[in-house]
Order: structure tokens, then sequence, then C-alpha cells
């Protein structure tokens, strides 16, 4: 009887690399990849790991813009049996040192655009990889592998790092219970914490990514997000999975994104609600050649309705939201059951499972709002270094089955359709009743002078708190409209909502904050209303 362990991640990378030779497996704006170079290149990376010292298990921190390299990277750790860490570039030089710090990386890759950034740290070795320019330079040249930002002394040159390691595939077993990375969380809600995940977890996630995203071998899927992202990640690893191809650009920018689609024939893509809304919003965007898309995801945050009608009307092709934790929990709405259900951010994947718990962890029943628990195949292995956080992201049911905490509220339908109300600690509650202020957003969003919008709630001495509403405009700036603009809007929104979802005030801003994967950071917007909570 045959006993062939089943192939994880790494081992179907290097048989693409065999199979598929030729054909691009990264198009990126300086040059190509195809799959018989990946699959070389990440093992000269592996081995030069090892060479270096590194060994089964440990941390391979990468503090990168998006470049070829750090593909590579993610690719080349796997080999080895290291860690990968990538590590969100906007947080500040000190948030960057602690997650390097926790991760007790053996190594640090930086591309030269932060190599300053990352000070020097006994133990962890630093390779610098050449820059690339940021999403606002994405003409301008790079720095070239072997050239040095000129505040990165001390750091060894990626290309000298490689040296004369060899092609052949690296002789270390990995098995599907090993760690893969730790991606650190978004910390939207408090401190990030590394979320660990397992080689098998990985590939199981990749599995039902690709599924529901209808991945392909001829998939050209554009990346604009952060390579440190789960929503990166999703794109990368479905494509790879599939045998397609990564376009990869180095931020985002709605022109250079719309260009990019008509000229590389995309067929995916993964973005952020507030990317769609800027490129639905663009001038260009009616006239760009749209025709190879096949399929656009929207994630991390919830898609607003009016958002989502609008992609369906007119990207003219399938449009899936997904909801879903780095942690392990994922539900999609597919193009055919959009229909009567914009709201809704559709079913479980296969594989995983949702309860509703009330206030007491009892589970409620369809229609009634609490917190989204769920279990998958692909779950964390654990929070990094953090038993007590683990312990309190699970919840145990009647059957002594672990499950996820996601601090987000939500009902399901009848027919088993996920509602997402809000997150748990942005709920609202006004003389005792609860108020989601995601439902007053939605409405908000179809005010035809609104283009974001957040609600929070801020100090009532008669309700304890009263929602406020807080809105970017449209086009024209806050100097050609003024207080007048709010006031039509707060009116044309309380005609709309409930008596209890009525806001106080609008008040007009000229961004949001947000984070790199376009969560908004409503604690940011909370706290000059509640000095000293």
């Amino acid at each position: 009887m045959l006993n062939i362990p089943a192939p994880l991640l790494p081992d179907i990378f290097a048989t693409h690399g065999r199979w598929l030779g030729t054909r691009p497996v990264i198009v990126a704006p300086d040059r190509s990849v195809d799959w018989r170079t990946l699959d070389a290149q990440t093992n000269r990376i592996a081995n030069a790991l090892i060479a270096a010292g590194a060994r089964h298990d440990d941390r391979i921190a990468m503090l990168m813009s998006n470049c070829i390299e750090m593909a590579e990277l993610i690719v080349g750790i796997m080999k080895a049996g290291c860690v990968a860490v990538p590590l969100n570039t906007a947080v500040s030089d000190a948030s960057a040192a602690a997650m390097i710090a926790d991760a007790g990386a053996a190594m640090v890759f930086a591309t030269a655009d932060h190599a300053a950034r990352v000070q020097a740290r006994a133990g962890v070795a630093r390779i610098e990889v050449g820059a690339v320019a940021s999403s606002h330079q994405l003409g301008s040249r790079a720095i070239g592998p072997g050239e040095h930002h000129p505040d990165a002394a001390g750091w060894q040159a990626y290309a000298d790092w490689l040296g004369n390691a060899g092609v052949e595939p690296p002789k270390v077993p990995i098995a599907g219970a090993d760690l893969c990375n730790i991606i650190y969380s978004s910390g939207t809600t408090g401190e990030p914490k590394g979320i660990v995940h397992t080689h098998q977890a990985r590939l199981l996630w990749a599995y039902d990514i690709a599924l529901a995203l209808r991945q392909h071998s001829g998939a050209r899927s554009l990346i604009v997000t952060g390579l440190y992202s789960n929503i990166s990640w999703a794109a990368l690893l479905g494509t790879w999975l599939s045998g397609g191809t990564v376009v990869l650009r180095r931020g985002f920018d709605v022109a250079d994104t719309l260009a990019t689609i008509a000229r590389e024939r995309i067929t995916h893509t993964a973005m952020v609600p507030v990317q769609y809304q800027r490129l639905l919003d663009y001038p260009a965007f009616a006239t760009t050649d749209r025709s190879s898309l096949q399929m656009v995801m929207s994630v991390g945050s919830s898609l607003p309705p009016a958002t989502k009608a609008r992609l369906i009307d007119t990207c003219r092709c399938d449009v899936v939201e997904v909801y879903g934790t780095t942690e392990g929990v994922l539900t999609a709405l597919a193009p055919q059951d959009a229909q009567g259900r914009l709201a809704s951010v559709g079913k479980p994947l296969a594989g995983v499972e949702l309860a509703i718990l009330d206030a007491d962890d009892r589970p409620v029943a369809a229609g009634q709002a609490g917190e989204i628990v769920g279990r998958s195949r692909f779950a964390m292995h654990a929070y990094w270094r953090r038993p007590a956080a683990t312990a309190e992201a699970i919840w145990i049911d009647a059957d002594g089955r672990p499950w996820l905490r996601t601090g987000d509220i939500g009902r399901l339908d009848d027919e088993g359709y996920l509602y997402i109300l809000d997150r748990k600690k942005d709920l609202i509650i006004s003389g005792g009743q609860n108020i989601y202020p995601a439902d007053i957003e939605a409405v908000l969003m179809e005010h035809e002078h609104v283009g974001e919008c957040a609600v929070i709630g801020i100090p009532s001495p008669t309700w304890g708190e009263s929602p406020l509403a807080l809105v970017v405009l449209k086009q024209r700036g806050l100097d050609e409209r003024g207080s007048g603009e709010a006031e039509q809007i707060k009116a044309w929104l309380n005609q709309r909502v409930g008596k209890q979802q009525r806001v106080v005030a609008v008040e007009l801003r000229e961004q949001l904050p947000r984070n790199p994967t376009g969560k908004l950071l409503k604690r940011e917007l909370r706290a000059p209303y509640w000095p000293g909570a």
C-alpha cells in the first residue's frame, strides 16, 4: 500500500516549478519571474538561511515594501522550515522593533527604504534588500541589489548574503503541524498580537480561498495591498496554489491600479472597501478597459451595500465579499447569492462552522444578534507567546469543542446568511439600548455627497452615549461646503433611521484614520471625546 505524505505549499510550488516552467508567476513593475526561476530562487533562499545557521522554527522577520524579493522570501522561508514574520510597514519604528523582539526573530530582511528604521539587536542578523519606490513614487527608480540606502549602515546586502547558495531543494523535512507564519493583528482594537498558523492550516486555507474566488491556472491576480497583510496572502497563496500569475504593485494608486487592470489583463483582485470606493469615484473608471475581470473580492471591513451594488452593476464580473479574521473564521457572499442580500457577508466556507452567542455565551436563534464565533480547519495555532490571550479568544461549547471568538456582533438569518452589525467594542449603548454604528453608516453611504463615514458613540448626560457621524465628502472639500452641508446631511440621515439611531451631529473631516488594510481606527476617533477613558 502506498504511503505518500500529502504535499504542503512548498512541495506544490516546487512541483509547479517543474511542470509550469516558463509560465509567469510574478509580474512586477521592474521585472517578471517564471515558475522555474521562482523554484530555483526560493531554494537558494532556503539554503542560504540554513547555511547562515537558521534552524527549524526560527522566526525570520521582513520589514519590506512590496517587491519580488519579498514574495520569494515568503516561500524560501517556508522551504527552510523557518517561520515567516511579515511586518506592517506603516507602524511606528517602536512598534516594528517590539514585533521583532516579540517574535524573537533570528534575522530581519528589510528593503532599503525601511532598513534605517530597524536598530541592531544582539543575535539578530540584518539583511538589506534593494529598496523599492513608495506607492506615491510608482515611476521612480528602485535601489538595486547590492546598492545601499545611505542611512542603513551595518546591514548585509541581500545579494552578498545569498552568495553562491545552491539551487538544489533543501533537505528539510516539513510536517503539517510545523509553524509556517506569524502575522501580527492590525491592532484596531488593542495591541497587535502574533497570529500563528501551521503549514497544514495554511494549505487548507489556500485551497478554500482558491475555491471561493474561482482562482485557476489562467488567473492574473492583482495585489496592491502590502505583502505583510493576510489579504495579500489570500491572493498570493490562492493564485499560486492554482498555478496562476500574481501581478504585484508597490502600493495602491487609483490611476495606476486602473491602468494595470487594462494593461495586464487582470482577472482577479482583492481590495478593501475604501479602495473600491475610490476606484468607482475616479473619473477614468468608466472608460477604462475592465473586460478581463472575472472576480473581484472585497475584504478587510464591511462593504457598504450601496458600494457593493455599484461594483456589481459597473464591474460586469463576479463580486465576492469576504468576511473573515486572520485567526481563522471565513465567510463569503457568492455572486449568485447577492441578489436581495447585499447587506450580507454570505455563508461559511466549506469546513467552517458559525454560531452566534448572547452576552452569557449561550447560542441564540436565527435572527438574534450576538457575538460571532467560528470553527475551521485552518484556524490559528495560537497567539504567539500569549497563552492568556489565546484562552480568552476561545469559547468551549457543550460538547467540549473549541470555537474562535471574533469580537464582532452579527446575526444569522433563517437561511444561514451572516449579517455583520458591528465590532463588539464599537457598540453604542444609548439609554440602555444597543445601537450598531454600521447600520447608520450604511444609510449615510447612500447620500450623494458622502464619500466615507464613521459613526461613534460620544458622552451624553442624558443617555450615557449618543451617536455622532464623521463624514468625508466626495470631490469638493470642506472649504467649498462648510457647516451648512453638515446640517443638511444630518437632517437627511435622521429622517431615514430609527429614533434611537438619530445622530446628535455630523462633523465633516478631510480624512478618517485607517490602518493600511483600510480598517477604520475608531478608537482614535473616539479618543478626543472620552478624555481619560
